[in-house]
């Protein structure tokens, strides 16, 4: 069987072996179920004797157990070894549920492809190559998806097959660089996990199973065994990859519960069904976007009120346009002079003053915008910049009105 003995035993948490040598804190063994840090997957916990289990690391084939401290037996010796069943049960959940996840992608993601994966202590990461981009509502049908395969009681098994046939099949998720421990002199370890019977449970490996791959980490035998899983989301570490985070066990039903609790305070708020929650929040949403459109037509509409009120003078043989438009937004007096300053004048100038005093400068570019925004700053301070047709600063140690007396 290719990759380690406890891929393919993985429920025997307890057995007795020889010690074959011993390096300080380092212990080798005639037989390990021991699992090794591989392709995502953490090295199992537990004790070799009567002494903690750090680390499991594969060097150079051979299983190297890490030690807490030196032990006191030596080579020769048999040992009681005990796995940690808890935490080696989590990882079986994790890393089968992973799989269930890409079984789902196979399904939703256009040209999918396996990226690779990570079991933490407390959430679990699959990275998907897929043209599809991955929003709320995709992570919202993984999520059904992948518990309602777990509802289904589907089998999982694992076999070792030839990696020339298995290459032939497109039906399998297969990634050399990621999981390089289901490979083994020609062979690759593939997990599977089976289709539903015609009772709609307990599934049967075939053609139409629901996911196949090349795969050396420990699983369980049937999806209900996974247990609660839930999606938290997504990111995207890099060109044309998804990577999507779940939990399993505890940290999912702790999850589901933050998720409930969310739902019901929005329900209650809102006033209305859980149901309709997400229609009053679109309903909302284009409401307050409506509201802002219209704060925003009636601050342009103030700023070009106070620009058409504004002091006119001569200067250098241009037309200047001095004005003081409030308490306007910067911003909105720039969007204004930046789509009409030709019909206020060659150069014109608006202060305001919101948190600060602000000045906006826009010029047909024979008097360059940021000339004249240094000509105040020289005079007041502060700073900014922009462009030749149009600049704007702020900070400045005067009030509008001395700003604009200044520049006449």
């Amino acid at each position: 069987m290719s990759g380690q003995q406890a891929a393919a035993e993985p429920y025997t948490t307890r057995f007795e072996t020889e010690v074959t040598a011993v390096d300080g804190r380092r212990v080798w063994l005639e037989t390990s179920y021991f699992y090794a840090e591989s392709g995502g997957q953490p090295a199992d916990r537990g004790t070799i004797g009567d002494v903690e289990v750090e680390d499991v690391q594969l060097v150079d084939g051979e299983h190297v157990h890490v030690l807490s401290e030196e032990p006191t037996f030596g080579a020769e010796r048999r040992v009681l070894c005990r796995i940690d069943w808890s935490f080696r049960m989590y990882c079986m959940r994790a890393h089968t549920a992973s799989h269930a996840l890409y079984g789902a992608g196979r399904n939703l993601l256009a040209d999918l492809g396996y990226g690779g994966f990570d079991i933490g202590p407390e959430k679990v990461r699959v990275d998907l190559e897929t043209t599809t981009e991955v929003d709320d509502g995709l992570l919202v049908e993984l999520n059904e998806q992948v518990n309602r395969v777990v509802w289904e009681s589907r089998s999982v098994s694992w076999e070792d097959v030839p990696v020339a046939d298995a290459r032939e099949r497109e039906d399998i998720a297969f990634n050399e660089a990621t999981e390089d421990a289901a490979f083994t002199k020609g062979r690759v370890r593939l997990v599977t996990i089976g289709e539903k019977d015609e009772n709609g449970h307990n599934g049967v490996v075939s053609q139409n199973s629901w996911d196949v791959a090349a795969c050396g980490g420990t699983h369980v035998r049937n999806t209900r065994e996974i247990g609660p899983v839930t999606v938290l989301g997504r990111s995207n570490p890099g060109e044309g990859m998804t990577r999507v985070e779940f939990a399993v066990g505890p940290n999912a039903i702790d999850r589901r519960a933050t998720e409930k609790e969310t739902a019901f305070a929005a329900k209650s708020e809102l006033g209305v069904g859980l149901a309709d929650v997400t229609d009053e929040l679109e309903r909302r949403a284009a409401e307050r976007k409506e509201l802002a459109n219209a704060l925003r037509t009636r601050e342009r509409e103030l700023v070009e009120a106070r620009l058409e009120h504004g002091e006119i003078l001569e200067r250098d043989g241009a037309k200047w346009l001095l004005a003081d438009v409030g308490d306007m937004s910067a911003g909105v007096a720039s969007d204004v002079l930046d789509d009409r300053r030709s019909e206020f004048g060659d150069v014109v100038v608006a202060t305001g003053e919101t948190d600060s005093v602000f000045a906006v400068v826009a010029t047909d570019e024979s008097t360059p915008a940021t000339a004249v925004l240094e000509e105040i700053t020289s005079a007041f301070g502060g700073g900014g910049g922009g462009s030749d047709r149009l600049a704007q600063g702020g900070g400045f140690d005067a009030t509008p009105a001395e700003i604009l007396a200044a520049l006449e």
